[in-house]
């Protein structure tokens, strides 16, 4: 119970720390850049950490890691959320022509804006009744649109920058690994199933 609590804890952390942030003016004058990108940041992050739960519950006394994986991907989702509603409501202040223009001119929003829709019905069939109506396997089918949202959040992240930035690469590498993981993982079964 106190292991759930903690981990629920860190989950909303980010936003507790933001939100102190925000309020006692210690962001500087960039703020409104600083929160898009901890939001994505934290979007990502979260993203990734869940589809680490995969692979890590295979290995010996890990397998408890699953009950965690719904509530990172969710987490994931929120912080999209919020990272989608600051472009909107702070950065464009919903000035729908600028958004308009972002959304179908620029590639880095356009890819932003699929990444996150990728991330809607992954959050939408979250929940157990849903696995139950959708079918287990058309389920796990539809929560691998979680890897492609993944791959297009970092190309978001990396298309923004005119130079080469860390960040954007080591996210980048770290969802390659768990898709090379992911294919070997699928192969070690085939081989097991053929034999």
């Amino acid at each position: 119970m106190l292991t759930k609590v903690i981990f629920y804890v860190l989950l909303v952390l980010p936003l507790a720390v933001l939100g102190y942030q925000w309020q006692h003016n210690l962001l500087g004058i960039g703020r409104i850049e600083y929160v898009a990108r901890y939001t994505g940041d934290w979007t990502l992050r979260f993203l990734l950490l869940s589809l680490c739960i995969t692979p890590l519950r295979k290995l010996p006394r890990l397998s408890g890691l699953i009950k965690f994986r719904r509530a990172l991907g969710l987490a994931a989702f929120f912080y999209g959320c919020l990272h989608l509603a600051h472009y909107l409501a702070i950065d464009k202040l919903y000035d729908w022509d600028d958004i308009w223009i972002d959304l179908t001119k620029r590639k880095f929003y356009i890819y932003g804006l699929i990444a996150f829709s990728l991330m809607i019905p992954l959050a939408a069939t979250s929940f157990n009744a849903a696995i139950r109506w959708v079918g287990g396997k058309r389920w796990q089918l539809l929560h691998r649109l979680a890897y492609l949202s993944a791959v297009l959040g970092v190309v978001h992240y990396y298309m923004q920058g005119k130079y080469i930035v860390l960040q954007p690469v080591l996210y980048g590498i770290g969802v390659a690994i768990l898709l090379l993981m992911r294919v070997w993982f699928a192969l070690a079964k085939k081989r097991q199933t053929k034999r």
